[in-house]
Protein backbone atom coordinates (compact mmCIF):
# COMPACT_ATOMS: atom_id res chain seq x y z
CA UNK A 1 0.00 0.00 0.00
CA UNK A 2 1.25 3.35 -0.63
CA UNK A 3 1.20 4.00 3.21
CA UNK A 4 3.74 1.38 3.75
CA UNK A 5 5.78 3.14 1.21
CA UNK A 6 5.74 6.68 2.66
CA UNK A 7 6.72 4.47 6.51
CA UNK A 8 3.39 5.09 8.24
CA UNK A 9 1.44 2.31 9.68
CA UNK A 10 -2.00 1.78 9.86
CA UNK A 11 -2.69 3.10 13.13
CA UNK A 12 -0.88 6.41 12.55
CA UNK A 13 -2.85 6.38 9.03
CA UNK A 14 -6.00 6.42 10.65
CA UNK A 15 -5.93 9.29 13.01
CA UNK A 16 -4.13 11.04 10.18
CA UNK A 17 -7.26 10.52 8.57
CA UNK A 18 -9.75 11.01 11.31
CA UNK A 19 -8.12 14.27 11.83
CA UNK A 20 -7.93 15.46 8.18
CA UNK A 21 -12.11 14.84 8.73
CA UNK A 22 -12.91 16.64 11.19
CA UNK A 23 -10.61 19.88 10.27
CA UNK A 24 -12.57 19.51 7.31
CA UNK A 25 -15.69 19.38 8.97
CA UNK A 26 -14.38 22.46 11.05
CA UNK A 27 -13.90 24.46 8.32
CA UNK A 28 -17.13 23.30 6.21
CA UNK A 29 -19.59 24.33 9.06
CA UNK A 30 -17.92 27.70 9.97
CA UNK A 31 -18.50 28.84 6.24
CA UNK A 32 -22.01 27.73 6.38
CA UNK A 33 -22.31 29.60 9.75
CA UNK A 34 -20.54 32.97 7.89
CA UNK A 35 -22.72 32.59 4.89
CA UNK A 36 -25.63 31.93 6.67
CA UNK A 37 -25.44 34.96 8.26
CA UNK A 38 -24.62 37.18 5.56
CA UNK A 39 -27.50 35.97 3.68
CA UNK A 40 -30.03 36.50 6.96
CA UNK A 41 -28.51 39.64 7.39
CA UNK A 42 -28.23 39.64 11.28
CA UNK A 43 -31.97 38.99 10.63
CA UNK A 44 -33.48 37.49 13.70
CA UNK A 45 -36.62 35.36 13.95
CA UNK A 46 -39.71 36.64 16.47
CA UNK A 47 -39.24 34.13 19.18
CA UNK A 48 -35.46 35.09 19.01
CA UNK A 49 -36.32 38.75 19.48
CA UNK A 50 -38.92 37.76 22.22
CA UNK A 51 -36.40 35.95 23.94
CA UNK A 52 -33.61 38.34 23.38
CA UNK A 53 -36.72 41.64 25.31
CA UNK A 54 -36.96 39.28 27.87
CA UNK A 55 -33.53 39.07 28.63
CA UNK A 56 -32.18 42.27 28.35
CA UNK A 57 -36.07 43.23 30.11
CA UNK A 58 -37.07 45.17 27.55
CA UNK A 59 -39.99 45.43 24.79
CA UNK A 60 -39.87 43.74 21.82
CA UNK A 61 -40.74 45.76 18.98
CA UNK A 62 -44.37 45.30 17.72
CA UNK A 63 -45.14 44.43 21.35
CA UNK A 64 -46.12 46.91 24.33
CA UNK A 65 -46.50 46.80 27.98
CA UNK A 66 -50.27 45.93 28.86
CA UNK A 67 -49.66 48.00 32.13
CA UNK A 68 -48.69 51.11 30.34
CA UNK A 69 -52.33 50.62 28.26
CA UNK A 70 -54.72 49.70 30.79
CA UNK A 71 -54.91 52.96 33.02
CA UNK A 72 -54.04 55.88 34.16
Amino acid sequence: MIWNELGIGGGTALIVLCALYFVVKWAVRGAIVEAHEQIAGGKRGGLQTLWGAIVSEETAPGLEKESSQEGG
